[in-house]
């Protein structure tokens, strides 16, 4: 795949195969070589071993020597070992004078050890080929490698198989037939690899090519999907992840397939890739492998993940420097992300050139149909589009953005040919082209349009368009957060939010968002909004505040982009305050009006108070799975509408008024399952302060508590949960409400060693009490111990019966302690 026939310099200094044999005959010579002393030549093979992988991680980690050549390194070394221990085998261990045909064994590497290429620490994978049935020869030979490999420490994924079973497996098996596309014999009878590999040809040519391509881009879709089906994850999987190695395998295996080439240089002159794509491709894989063994080397297994705790360290052994307003792991992690989106780039080319082939061969991939019809100077094919002629670009550049914004109108996906024109045509955007007023017109258009942006940017972007056209997002390209809180790079973390935020306005999470879907349709400027969403980080990476940074970045852009003076300076104060509301939610106690008034002081007006409203809840969603939750959800709903009520004056009472009831609505949506007048008669409980100051989920956890305290007829109920996202633990008591129960409850608390971290009191309308705490242990941690959760749930009910005096039991344990 990578030039995999090149000569290994200095191959005797890894593995000597002669040396190692003249051992074995030295050894039988004076000893003779049986099962009965395998530990002996066990010890041999140990060494070789140990000294060849010692000599390949010095040339890599010591001389620099690429990953490729690295992993071809590997593969040698294994190699080398087999063929010794397969003679050792068939001439010592289990010898016969002449072998008849059913003992003949070729011994065949598959998959990427098939190809050449061995990671550190991978499984080497093996297939022993028979012409018949196994002999009881056969198994013996196959049993004692297999044994000494294993014993090595050697992960052998192995089958042993006649030429007709793997050729019919690799029929019905489409992982089976990948493998055996890079089958190698290692050792054994050439005769019978051979016969193997024709009837494999002749099978391969006779079924049907787009078929293979097919399944294995299914394939690559259904792994992507569970990798998280994006190459701008911050920890991405090496090997597994969009953009990785298997990625780059998979183009090679289907060019493979229907090329019948066994180098990517091939594909050169078969005019499939370009001598720059080629060597684009061998560049991608050259850098991912060499991560991939420093990663393995590194964690000591066959790791494939690069997690945080690892990326500084690949940076100084990869030699990437701090450089002024970026750290070498950034920079490292920088280049990770646009290999792996030239790996995109390359999947787009070859699948236009394998379309294009199948066209003149009449049969076709199962994306492609007939011309149908053409739409604003371009072409539809299927339910693609694509140009009209190949230097469409040349002639009008502005259609390097128009391709994307009809695509986008008509609901259509983009030809992979008319990608590859894009990305070999990204010199035309020049300086005339961002001032053009059409130019920017139409990104305005992809921007705020109602089908999709999030798709649309994200073809830009993938396509290099984006970066291009709006420099300054181009910084932020690839560009990590090292914050241990997004989960995605900077272009993708924005191209997410725009998204979720045309997801709010389309009403399709009215229910996560209940406020911001309510108050998106209120907004005066859509696109004051999308701006501010799309340049909120904009300026990450730069050094210095990049929220003012970024605003001083949108007062320059936005002009340009054709918005008015009071938009441009909405657009710069939203991306400058845009971290003000959830650090005023989560930091501050919403409950006190100087909050609120040092809050409102700020914001200034309801319009600007619903536009950070929507563009917080965005930045929060898209920073990652599981960050938005409940409790975040509440403060923000609760500062909002604190914020609304100093704004607008003389409705204070109006909107407290609409906010209890939607919060009742809520809750009897929740309780589905509850009968009408249930509900009711425990609505009736709660005054409007208790509905002000709770979520709709502990609002229903309340109900079914209350419920069941109520029929069993329990003077004290307490209940408890693990809260990770505020790394607290929550204690609800439910309790008659009597002249001081919080105290009684908070002394116990501290009689128990927890830390009361916050606290919410609701008394009810029959007389009994809701109050809830949030608690940690002394190291600042949530309590999970079961013992200290129970001893705290007595105390706190001998507290409330009496048999408890918390304040003289503390007084009792300060005047022991002075």
């Amino acid at each position: 795949m990578s030039q995999s026939q090149k000569k290994i310099i200095k191959q005797r200094d890894i593995i000597d195969r002669t040396a190692l044999f003249a051992r074995m005959e030295k050894m039988a010579k004076w000893s003779g070589i049986t099962t009965r002393n395998s530990g002996d030549v066990l010890n041999i093979f140990k060494e070789a071993l140990a000294s060849g992988n010692e000599e390949i991680r010095r040339r890599f980690e010591n001389e620099r020597v690429k990953g490729a050549d690295t992993v071809r390194a590997q593969a040698f070394l294994v190699d080398q070992l087999i063929r010794v221990l397969y003679e050792v085998a068939v001439t010592y261990v289990y010898p016969v004078a002449n072998p008849t045909t059913g003992e003949q064994i070729a011994i065949v590497a598959t998959g990427g050890y098939g190809r050449g290429e061995l990671a550190p620490f991978s499984d080497i994978d093996l297939m022993f080929l028979l012409n018949y049935k196994r002999t009881p020869r056969t198994e013996q030979i196959i049993e004692y490698m297999l044994y000494m490999m294993w014993d090595l420490g050697l992960k052998v994924g192995h089958a042993t198989r006649s030429v007709e079973e793997a050729v019919k497996l690799s029929n019905e098996d489409l992982t089976i037939r990948t493998s055996l596309l890079e089958a190698r014999l290692l050792w054994g009878e050439d005769s019978l690899y051979r016969r193997f590999k024709e009837k494999l040809s002749a099978d391969i040519e006779a079924s049907s090519g787009p078929a293979f391509v097919e399944a294995k881009l299914a394939e690559r879709d259904d792994r992507h999907e569970r990798m998280g089906d994006t190459r701008y994850v911050l920890e991405p999987n090496i090997k597994e992840g969009k953009g990785g190695l298997r990625d780059l395998q998979t183009l090679f295996w289907i060019a493979k397939y229907l090329y019948r080439v066994d180098d990517v240089l091939d594909l050169v002159e078969k005019e499939v890739l370009t001598k720059r794509d080629a060597n684009r491709f061998a560049k991608a894989q050259n850098f991912l492998w060499t991560v991939r063994c420093h990663l393995h080397y590194l964690a000591g297994r066959p790791e494939e993940r690069l997690t945080f705790n690892v990326q500084n360290e690949l940076a100084e052994r990869m030699a990437y420097k701090d450089h002024t307003g970026a750290r070498g792991v950034e920079r490292f992690m920088k280049h990770y992300f646009l290999i792996a989106k030239d790996v995109g780039d390359l999947t787009r080319i070859i699948c236009a050139v394998l379309e294009a082939e199948q066209k003149k061969r009449r049969f076709r991939i199962p994306t492609l149909s007939f011309m149908r019809r053409n739409v604003d100077g371009f072409k539809v094919d299927g339910d693609r589009l694509t140009l009209e002629s190949t230097d469409a670009f040349k002639k009008d550049p502005i259609k390097l953005l128009t391709l994307f914004s009809e695509a986008q109108k008509h609901e259509l996906d983009i030809h992979p040919g008319a990608l590859r024109a894009v990305t070999q045509s990204l010199r035309l955007i020049n300086k005339s082209m961002r001032r053009d007023k059409k130019a920017n017109s139409v990104f305005m258009d992809i921007l705020t349009s109602k089908k999709d942006p999030e798709l649309t940017l994200r073809r830009l972007n993938e396509a290099g368009v984006f970066g291009r056209f709006i420099t300054e997002f181009g910084r932020v390209v690839a560009q990590m957060q090292y914050d241990m809180y997004h989960v995605y790079t900077v272009d993708e973390h924005t191209i997410r939010a725009i998204g979720i935020l045309a997801r709010i306005e389309k009403g399709e999470l009215k229910q996560d968002h209940p406020v911001a879907s309510s108050v998106i349709l209120e907004i005066q400027s859509r696109r004051v909004l999308f701006l501010a969403v799309l340049l909120h980080d904009i300026a990450k990476g730069r050094g210095g505040d990049h929220a003012i940074i970024g605003g001083q970045i949108a007062r320059k852009l936005c002009p340009r982009l054709g918005l008015n003076d009071w938009e441009v300076e909405t657009v710069a104060w939203l991306v400058e305050q845009h971290l003000t509301m959830s650090r005023t939610a989560f930091k501050r106690d919403v409950d006190d009006p100087q909050t609120i008034n040092d809050f409102v002081e700020i914001v200034q007006s309801p319009e600007r108070l619903r536009l950070l409203l929507c563009l917080t809840v965005v930045d929060i969603r898209a920073v990652g799975p599981g960050v938005w939750n409940g409790w975040k959800a509440q403060l923000l709903r609760d500062l909002y509408y604190s914020a609304q009520e100093t704004l607008t004056g003389g409705t204070t009472g109006e909107v407290r008024s609409k906010r209890v009831t939607r919060a009742k609505e809520e809750l009897k949506e929740a309780l589905g399952d509850w009968n009408a007048d249930d509900i009711d008669a425990h609505i009736a409980k709660g005054y409007d302060d208790y509905w002000l100051a709770y979520d709709v989920n502990s609002h229903a956890n309340h109900a079914t508590m209350i419920a069941h305290a109520d029929s069993e007829g329990r003077d004290i109920t307490i209940e408890e949960r693990t809260d990770d996202e505020r790394h607290v633990t929550e204690v609800v008591i439910y309790t008659h409400d009597h002249p001081g129960v919080f105290a009684r409850i908070a002394g116990a608390m501290s009689l128990t060693g927890a830390t009361i971290v916050d606290a919410r009191i609701s008394t009810l309308a029959h007389g009994m009490a809701l109050d809830t705490f949030w608690i940690q242990n002394a190291d600042g941690d949530p309590i999970k111990k079961a013992e200290t959760m129970k001893r705290l749930k007595q105390r706190i009910t001998d507290a409330l019966n009496g048999k408890l005096q918390p304040t003289k039991e503390l007084k009792l344990v300060r005047d022991r302690a002075i």
